[in-house]
């Protein structure tokens, strides 16, 4: 199956146009959400090279300390919003159709205008770098007053641009969840559905609970800035606390909403790889829509130094510790499923296997800074850094490339380079933790984040961090490289290309045992 299995007739560079402008074809518009997605990998990894650049060593080499805050806002947004989430977008459009036997998404139109509001909302966003004051310079969470009453003037831009994205994000939603609701082919049941189908469901309704959240704090922000009122403003009777638990009541719930399709590619790929079904299907569903539940009520776990009630921290503390409990779950049914799996090895599963790990090193740190009365050591120390990027990183960004290796075969009919598909695994998995993991000793020695200068005891791990960094980087180019080879002169690929795999890929529980007949010899 390719991008061009539909009834367009092309002819001539302006058809070809026209046909990417106004496609509703669902292939069209996951490979455009997924072209979008890279490009903004790249600018967004630019920025953090940045970043990583001047922390090469103490004192202040490259840049000034309001462009390096320049760069984190922008770093941040980037890779949350134009990378991460519409690469899983991508992902859903290519693949929910084709694993429910829909012809196409359920609102197709509405799916192509979703979708070419970003580039508007991106280029509104990084533009702001050009503006008078600079962009701005208040960190991808935006707290105010920092973002209302001393932000640059181009925050005005920046709050446009998010709600632009956030209107990308509900039609997104609402289309995902009309077309698994009301388009699955006869037979497919809730529960023969396949796991990534599922968790892009929950992660819809995720999506559509929250972003108005987000729309309603960058609106109040809009009116601190423009009209007089004070719902951030502790000198008009407001509150800066305020907007720190909605934005966090957003916030939590956005960080699931990039991890959850990820949980999903990854019981995609290892139960194909392992040749086994998924261990325990149900238990999974049930975990992922426990962790979206959970999700609504652990947001002020980014909120214990901020002196909240004892009592509410020791709630905090206890509903954040128990959503590990279904994540862990997840991770012991892919464990089991690879147990006694007539394993191979080949990129997709590579990645899986890193997130697996990797993931479960990012959920050990997130529960030690669950901890309300350690959470106060490591409140915005590089520690926090390294547990967030040890999820989003080796968690949600591998996923991504695992299932761009995946079901490449099946987007383009090609086959990639299996010898440099390894390549770029080993040089990302090495990179990724030779980049985090030292931050999170100098995040327990004390380093504070966002900060462009620090103490000459930090130098060491910084520089290590910083080269780890670019070799991460760098290595991304050959990812690039081998998508456009496989595009351009990649082998036809099988029509089962994982071979002894087929037919696992979808995980879904087969209603009867398959029998086969052996055809009588008269016939022959």
């Amino acid at each position: 199956m390719t991008t061009l299995d539909h009834d367009h007739s092309d002819h001539g560079p302006a058809k070809g146009l026209s046909r990417w402008l106004f496609s509703t074809n669902h292939k069209d518009i996951g490979t455009l959400y997924l072209w979008f997605s890279l490009s903004m990998f790249f600018l967004g990894g630019l920025f953090a090279m940045v970043i990583r650049a001047e922390l090469f060593q103490p004192g202040l080499q490259l840049v000034q300390p309001e462009f390096f805050n320049q760069m984190t806002t922008m770093h941040g947004l980037i890779m949350v919003f134009g990378a991460v989430m519409p690469a899983f977008v991508g992902l859903a459009n290519w693949m929910i159709p084709l694993m429910i036997g829909a012809p196409d998404m359920a609102l197709p139109r509405m799916n192509n205008l979703s979708f070419w509001i970003l580039p508007f909302a991106f280029a509104m966003l990084v533009s702001t770098l050009f503006m008078e004051g600079g962009a701005p310079d208040f960190g991808w969470t935006f707290y105010a007053p920092l973002s209302t009453t001393y932000a640059p003037p181009s925050v005005t831009f920046f709050i446009f641009a998010v709600h632009i994205m956030g209107a990308s994000s509900i039609m997104g939603a609402i289309n995902v969840i009309a077309t698994i609701l009301n388009m699955r082919a006869p037979g497919m049941t809730w529960m023969k559905m396949p796991l990534f189908v599922w968790t892009w469901l929950i992660t819809a309704f995720l999506l559509i609970a929250v972003m108005p959240v987000l729309a309603g704090v960058v609106t109040m922000m809009l009116m601190d800035i423009h009209f007089g009122t004070s719902f951030f403003s502790a000198a008009g009777g407001g509150s800066p606390l305020l907007f720190q638990h909605l934005f966090w009541f957003f916030g939590h719930p956005e960080v699931y909403i990039m991890i959850l399709p990820a949980f999903g590619v990854v019981s995609a790929i290892i139960p194909a790889f392992a040749r086994k079904k998924l261990f325990g299907y149900h238990s999974m569903v049930w975990a992922t829509a426990s962790i979206a539940v959970l999700s609504f009520i652990v947001w002020a776990h980014h909120m214990f130094t901020v002196g909240i009630p004892f009592a509410g921290e020791l709630f905090f503390m206890a509903s954040t510790m128990l959503i590990a409990v279904p994540t862990g779950v997840k991770v012991f049914n892919w464990v089991a499923t690879m147990f006694h799996g007539s394993m191979t090895f080949e990129t997709p599963m590579l990645f899986a296997i890193a997130f697996v790990v990797l993931f479960t090193i990012g959920g050990f740190s997130g529960l030690m800074l669950a901890v309300a009365p350690a959470d106060f050591q490591y409140h915005d120390t590089y520690f926090v850094v390294a547990h967030f990027h040890y999820v989003l990183v080796p968690g949600a960004v591998f996923s991504i490339i695992a299932a761009t290796y995946y079901w490449l075969p099946k987007w383009c009919g090609r086959m990639y380079n299996e010898t440099l598909g390894k390549t770029h695994f080993w040089l990302s998995f090495i990179g990724v933790n030779v980049t985090f993991f030292p931050q999170h000793f100098i995040g327990l020695a004390g380093m504070p984040r966002r900060i462009p200068d620090y103490a000459v005891q930090f130098a060491d791990f910084n520089m290590v961090s910083s080269i780890g960094a670019f070799f991460f980087g760098s290595s991304q180019l050959l990812f690039l490289f081998i998508i456009i080879h496989t595009i351009v002169a990649g082998k036809k690929a099988e029509a089962k290309p994982w071979e002894g795999a087929e037919g696992l890929e979808w995980t879904v529980p087969s209603p009867a045992p398959h029998h086969t007949f052996e055809t009588p010899p008269d016939v022959k």
